[in-house]
């Protein structure tokens, strides 16, 4: 095989001649400036060797657009935040806690629905055009929601809103995963994290000044609608999803987008890496029972049970409710936002340049054992024998430990590595199933944390989360598969039992 290796490897060069030995000295100098620790050996496949990494930068712009969709998330989710005591005062439902935990998790509801048909969505229409029609009900939720005078006005906008929220996120991971090059795939999809964290950041320091201006906000609703629209506007410049293409039959196609994420050299190998796994004929719909029987039932439980254990870790809660405790640590809210965005987007950065070089599962593992501990940190905390300065702050400090360590792996990995595991033939609709519990889930431990805490106490609730980690760093161990540095293609050989 090393003589075939040698004789391709001349043919190539031939073939190519001055532009290929050119790009490959640009190229390989930004790579080997890139990954100084040879992780960048092999390209999408075993074909061509000799090419190295296609280079990151031209994937790079169509990543970031989508993961405008993520930063959209993140603002929805956050912008209520600062502002719900003011919306409360304006629409005159202030005191009614129901009333108020409906502006919160209608959202959440709409997210729901929206995320049970990003599967569909995405695999009728395509991903460029799925995007197009995430940011539609953002901007008219935005819209609603910025002109109400009343709660149902306002709530139907956050349901809007809400829609959007739940079609984005699953198909931003399918496009990045799909779009990236192999070698940096891993850091692309941490981008979709980043960009949640910064638009939760974005929000918070939006809402700042709603407690001073009456109708602030208003305006902090309106502002959404301009990263909506850049969204819709720059998805028509980008790539479509070469897997989509080729899965429609349409192979010219998918190799000219190849060539737009790629680079030409890339095109051949990338095509053929495509038609190992999956023949390109398979237009058939996946049935939903398929789904949840058969050989797909693996990899969707894995799926849906990280997800499950990312929320049931408390993490949401914690998010939610950060600022009562910093209050009782006499920390204002403002600074305490500030403290909790600042640690879930460094932990998201690092994780981004760890993800390919530790791999998934390293970081997942790390990242639910990180979490356990540290709301051990707030159990102690809550227990009797801290006196009351230092319990308040060991529990702001586990606090922000808790959101590092989730921002290391159990934030990013699941979205990430469910896009790599699913079959190219159902990913779309299983990433849907698995976002969908996870919205499940998240809603009610929105709705039911309080009264727990009321009920059980700090104590015992945070510990209930921490076993949930454990249960997770155990399961993880068990059945997560390293992704790291392998085509979509080769992780679908090597996962699916073939039939």
């Amino acid at each position: 095989t090393m003589l075939q290796m040698g004789g391709s490897d001349l043919t190539m060069r031939g073939r190519h001649g001055d532009a290929f030995s050119t790009y490959k000295r640009t190229v390989l100098k930004d790579y080997v400036n890139f990954h100084k620790d040879g992780t960048s050996g092999h390209l999408l496949n075993g074909v061509g060797k000799d090419l190295g990494n296609p280079s990151w930068r031209r994937s790079l712009p169509h990543v970031l657009v989508a993961a405008l969709s993520s930063f959209l998330f993140g603002y929805h989710l956050g912008v209520v935040n600062e502002t719900l005591e003011s919306i409360s005062l304006d629409l005159g439902f202030s005191g009614n806690t129901m009333a108020e935990g409906l502006v919160v998790s209608t959202c959440l509801g709409g997210a729901f629905i929206g995320s049970l048909f990003s599967g569909w969505i995405a695999d009728g229409v395509g991903r460029r055009r799925a995007f197009q029609l995430c940011a539609l009900p953002m901007i008219i939720g935005a819209l609603m929601s910025a002109t109400t005078n009343d709660l149902w006005g306002m709530l139907l906008g956050r349901l809007f809103v809400g829609t959007g929220m739940g079609l984005g996120p699953p198909v931003a991971a399918l496009y990045v995963a799909e779009v990236s090059p192999t070698s940096v795939r891993g850091a692309f999809g941490s981008f979709t994290q980043i960009a949640t964290c910064l638009g939760l950041m974005g929000s918070l320091f939006i809402g700042i000044p709603a407690k001073e201006i009456a109708s602030w906000w208003r305006v902090c609703f309106v502002v959404s609608i301009i990263p909506a629209i850049a969204l819709a506007i720059f998805m028509q410049f980008c790539a479509e999803s070469p897997h989509w293409l080729f899965k429609r039959g349409t192979a010219a196609e998918a190799e000219t987008e190849f060539e737009k994420i790629l680079g030409g050299v890339y095109v051949k190998s990338a095509m053929a890496e495509l038609s190992k796994a999956d023949r390109g004929d398979e237009v058939d719909t996946v049935k939903l029972s398929e789904l949840l029987h058969g050989r797909y039932f693996r990899m969707i439980f894995i799926g849906s049970v990280l997800f499950a254990l990312q929320q049931l870790s408390g993490i949401n809660a914690v998010f939610y409710f950060s600022s009562s405790v910093f209050k009782s640590a006499g920390v204002p809210s403002d600074i305490a936002n500030i403290c909790v965005g600042i640690s879930n987007l460094s932990g998201s950065v690092i994780a981004m340049i760890l993800m390919d070089k530790l791999g998934r599962k390293v970081l997942l593992l790390g990242s639910f054992i990180g979490m356990a501990v540290s709301l051990g940190i707030q159990v102690a905390a809550a227990s009797s024998f801290a006196s009351g300065s230092v319990s308040s702050y060991m529990s702001a400090a586990g606090m922000l430990l808790v959101v590092l360590a989730f921002s290391l792996g159990a934030g990013p990995v699941p979205g990430l590595l469910l896009s790599e595991i699913f079959p190219s033939r159902i990913r779309a609709k299983a990433m849907a199933f698995c976002m969908a519990v996870h919205w499940v889930i998240n809603f009610f431990v929105g709705l039911l944390f309080l009264q727990l805490l009321e009920q059980l106490g700090p104590q015992l609730l945070y510990t209930i989360f921490a076993t949930f980690c454990l249960i997770g760093a155990a399961f993880v161990k068990r059945n997560v598969v390293e992704t790291k540095g392998k085509s979509l293609q080769e992780i679908e050989i090597a996962l699916l039992p073939q039939e």
